[in-house]
Order: structure tokens, then C-alpha cells, then sequence
């Protein structure tokens, strides 16, 4: 584990809770630096397939953010993630492997489903924090080529943010990036109101 207890706290602050989910996150954050350099010295890329918490640890220990457009997230609701460095042009795809998921196991799926829907019992909560705690410290204390099966990128690192134009909708009035809008009986539309007159059903 490269990071210390303390930027572990920062990141345990920075989302609100510790989970599964956010060790997971902090692990392959760990593999970005590994396999591409730190933070500090490379311009870093982050695609992400999944918005759960471990996205959260992404952002804040590789500087990668929505802002700066070099969070990429694709809802592909796959725990896998990307990282480029544009420096270099290396780029990884690394996915969390089947069998890790599959440790953690149907039991605490179900639990987490009846913890959600607020029909735990006394003793499902228990087991059911139980087998959190143990499948974030496993994810914690595991090799990261016993968490994550590593490919090449299957693509080149997404090209920087641009700067476009903001048109004003011709429905609403409201200015949308000129990139984000679309053309419609001759009109230039945001994506609400496209939606709303194109709408099908």
C-alpha cells in the first residue's frame, strides 16, 4: 500500500463513510501510480465504467475531476477503470475480476438490498456489517494482481476539454454548450427540449 494511514482518513473524510466500495477505489488509484507514475508527474486521465463509491477516491487521490475534464465517466455500470498518462501516451485498462466480486459474495448483495429498503433485522445488520468490514479489509490487504485483471487501453487517451461556443436555446432561452445541442425543424435546441418535442412515447 503506497498511501499512508492519514491520506487513507483524507479520503475516508473527503466521501463521508469507508466501504468496500471506496477501498476498491483506492486500490486501483494505488495501480495507476504503479503503472503509469504519480499524480505530480504525469498527466493523468481517468476513465471510470461505474459511478460507486470508489469514483470518489479516484478523483481525490489521482487529481483526476469532472471539472478539469479528465474524469471521464461512461455508464457502463462495470467495475473497471482507465487511466492515461497524455505525457507519455501509456494507458491502462484495469477491471476489479470476477472472482473478487463474487467473494464479497450474494449474502451481503441481498443484506445491502434489505439495508436499503430499511428491513434489516438486529442480527442481519451485524452480519451484515460484519462481512462489509471484512470484504474492504481483504480488498485493502490483497496484491493488486489479486484484485485486478490489467489490459492494455483499447483506445488513446481522450483528447483535453475544449473551450466551444454557448448557444441559446430556441425554446427556452437558456444557453447550452454549442457541442450539446441539436438542430430540429430549423431550430438550434438544448437536450431537454429536443427531448421533450422529439420525444417518441
Amino acid at each position: 500500500m503506497r498511501y499512508s494511514a492519514e491520506t487513507i482518513d483524507r479520503v475516508i473524510d473527503f466521501h463521508g463513510h469507508v466501504c468496500p466500495g471506496l477501498a476498491i477505489g483506492i486500490r486501483v488509484s494505488e495501480l495507476a501510480g504503479e503503472q503509469l507514475g504519480p499524480p505530480e508527474s504525469t498527466d493523468l486521465v481517468a476513465v471510470v465504467e461505474t459511478d460507486m463509491c470508489g469514483v470518489d477516491a479516484v478523483q481525490f487521490l489521482t487529481g483526476c475531476t469532472f471539472g478539469k475534464g479528465t474524469l471521464i465517466h461512461k455508464d457502463h455500470g462495470k467495475m473497471a477503470f482507465s487511466f492515461f498518462d497524455r505525457n507519455t501516451g501509456k494507458g491502462f485498462r484495469a477491471r476489479l475480476r470476477p472472482e473478487v466480486q463474487n467473494k464479497m459474495g450474494a449474502e451481503l448483495g441481498a443484506l445491502m438490498k434489505k439495508w436499503a429498503a430499511g428491513t434489516l433485522t438486529a442480527e442481519e445488520k451485524q452480519r451484515c456489517e460484519q462481512m462489509r468490514e471484512q470484504a474492504q479489509q481483504y480488498t485493502m490487504d490483497a496484491p493488486l494482481s489479486e484484485l485486478f485483471d490489467v489490459a492494455p487501453a483499447a483506445a488513446l487517451a481522450p483528447r483535453p476539454a475544449r473551450i466551444l461556443d454557448s448557444l441559446a436555446c430556441e425554446r427556452c432561452g437558456e444557453m447550452a454548450m454549442e457541442s450539446r445541442t441539436r438542430r430540429f425543424a430549423g431550430q438550434t435546441l438544448c437536450i431537454p427540449c429536443f427531448e421533450e418535442i422529439e420525444q417518441k412515447i
